[in-house]
Order: C-alpha cells, then sequence, then structure tokens
C-alpha cells in the first residue's frame, strides 16, 4: 500500500516529470524519498544500480528518468537516445523484479504512435504503423519499455509494472536548452531572448501548422501519484493521458508571445522539418478511472514562463 511512510525512489528528480513529483509527494507529507543525482548514480551501469538497490530500501519507482531531446537532438543522436534509454529501462526493471520492488510507473512517450494514425489516438491504435523517423531511436526505446512492462507482469505474475504515455509535456524544470529542447520549452526561450534584445522578428522552424496536446508537469505528477494509490484499478495495459485539446504549433507561438509580451513579428521557415501532423492522445479510459486535469494552457504557460525568468535572474 502507498503510504505517507513508503520509501519512494524518483529516478530524475531534477528533471521536469521527476521535479513535479517530488515536489508534490513532499507537500503530502511523504517522509521517506529518495533521490540520486546522475553524478551519484549513473542508471545505464547496472553494478552501479543493484549496489544502490542492496543499499537502499525501496518500495516503489516513478521512472522519470531518460535521455530526452528535441527534433534536432533525435536525428543527429539517434543510437544514443535508443541506447541509454534502453540500458536505464533494462537495470531498472530486472533488479525491481530481483528486489521486490512493490510498484514501478515507467513513462512511454506519444511519438510511439504511428506517423500517420487516426484522431485522437486510442491504445488501440499502437503499433498500427509506422513511426516518425526522426523520433526512431527514442521511440523504439519507448516502445520496449512498453511492452516490457506488459510483459514482465505476466511472466512473473504481477501488477507491480505501470505504464502510462502522457502526452507533450511541459512546465518548471524543462530543458531550455535549444538544441536539446521540445518545441514548448524551445519557444519560451527564443520569444523571451527577443524581446530582451529589442528584436523585430522572430524565425521558427517549420510551417507552424502541426498540432500538439500539452499536458502540465504538475499534472502528469498528480496524475502518476493517484495511479500509485489506485493500482487496484488497473489493466496489463498503457494508459494515455493527455487533456483532450490540442493547438497548432502557430497558436501555441501566439500564446507563449503574448504572455512573453514580445510584440515583433513570427516568421516560418518551411525549409526545416515539422514531424508528425497532429498527436492528440484519447485518454478516455485513464479518466475513467477517477482523475482529471487541472491546468489549462496559458495558465501554465504563466507559471512556466515566470519560473524560466526567475531562474534566468539567478
Amino acid at each position: 500500500m502507498f503510504k505517507k511512510d513508503s520509501f519512494i525512489y524518483i529516478a530524475g528528480h531534477t528533471g521536469l516529470l521527476g521535479s513535479a513529483i517530488l515536489s508534490q509527494l513532499r507537500n503530502e507529507g511523504y517522509i521517506n524519498l529518495i533521490t540520486k543525482t546522475h553524478d551519484e548514480l549513473d542508471l545505464t551501469k547496472k553494478d552501479e544500480v543493484e549496489t544502490f538497490f542492496m543499499e537502499t530500501k525501496i518500495e516503489y519507482i516513478f521512472l522519470c528518468a531518460a535521455k530526452v531531446g528535441g527534433i534536432l537532438g533525435n536525428k543527429t543522436y539517434p543510437a544514443s537516445y535508443l541506447h541509454e534509454n534502453l540500458a536505464i529501462q533494462d537495470n531498472i526493471f530486472e533488479l525491481s523484479i530481483k528486489y521486490n520492488i512493490k510498484n514501478i510507473i515507467f513513462y512511454g512517450s506519444s511519438c510511439t504512435y504511428p506517423k500517420v494514425c487516426p484522431q485522437p489516438m486510442k491504445e488501440e491504435y499502437w503499433m498500427s504503423g509506422k513511426i516518425e523517423e526522426t523520433s526512431m531511436g527514442y521511440a523504439t526505446a519507448k516502445i520496449a519499455g512498453i511492452l516490457a512492462s506488459k510483459v514482465y507482469n505476466i511472466q512473473y505474475n504481477t501488477n507491480k509494472f505501470i505504464c502510462l504515455i502522457p502526452n507533450s509535456m511541459y512546465g518548471k524544470n524543462d530543458n531550455f536548452d535549444l538544441e536539446n529542447s521540445h518545441v514548448f520549452s524551445a519557444l519560451i526561450r527564443r520569444f523571451h531572448e527577443a524581446k530582451e534584445n529589442s528584436d523585430k522578428d522572430v524565425t521558427l522552424w517549420g510551417s507552424g501548422k502541426p498540432r500538439r496536446e500539452f499536458i502540465f508537469n504538475e499534472d502528469v505528477a498528480d496524475a502518476s501519484i493517484f495511479l500509485m494509490k489506485n493500482v487496484h484499478k488497473l489493466e496489463n495495459r498503457f494508459y494515455n493521458l493527455g487533456v483532450g485539446i490540442d493547438y497548432s504549433i502557430e497558436e501555441l507561438a501566439q500564446i507563449i508571445a503574448e504572455i512573453v509580451d514580445f510584440k515583433g513579428k513570427v516568421y516560418w521557415d518551411t525549409s526545416k522539418p515539422d514531424g508528425v501532423f497532429r498527436k492528440l492522445l484519447d485518454s478516455s479510459d485513464f479518466l475513467s478511472l477517477g482523475w482529471e486535469p487541472k491546468t489549462d494552457l496559458k495558465r501554465g504557460v504563466k507559471i512556466t514562463y515566470d519560473w524560466y525568468k526567475d531562474k534566468k535572474c539567478k
């Protein structure tokens, strides 16, 4: 049972999702929260991970640690995204069985759905077509993790492995490096710097026409904790997690520019790739369990931008 004194390991606690889970658990009064930085523990090295499991009393795991990035990073280093994510997943899954972890949540990705897929994307459409090649290495690793969650439960006759596929996440503690960030954080940085530099215009990648569904990291954290408390409701399958509304990248850019207060013009470089045209998840199965998102996009953008400004000033 997931209790306030349970020993809980948040893998990737400094990242976008892990930091939100850690913060919410603290706010709810959980007292035995276990964290390790990458310098303290390399999750791709099984001997290090096993020593950590042997020396640490762990009951529950939120597996937020992963190598992630945007279009440029995925196109440039596909083998690194594949290898590092597979290694992390394999080590944690194997050792979760060996050391009798009670429950672990693994996070898949909407990029594991087919490039051309009916919208909104139902879980039954998964693996029904080819994935987008620009995210091939990362997506392949995530597909392996999604399948692993199911087959480990089958082989070991357990329900300990839980799999959640959140759509495009954003929020505090995101990666704002333009070479490795996703579109949301990249736009915040681009518009902020353009405003600071008094630029008259900003040129963005692609056409601006592709549509994406964005979910605030604190909502995904809340959903994750909800899952740990309601394992008895779950089937041996993955669940989509989204808000049910998508926006074009152009609409997102307009919202961010307004909140940043950038008043210049926006141009689109159509020679750059767009990626998948639309990714909207059908999250009705997850929502039927009794959870719902709390943060609309404009409020989430403002919270994220305020955090980014505060971070930049330090």
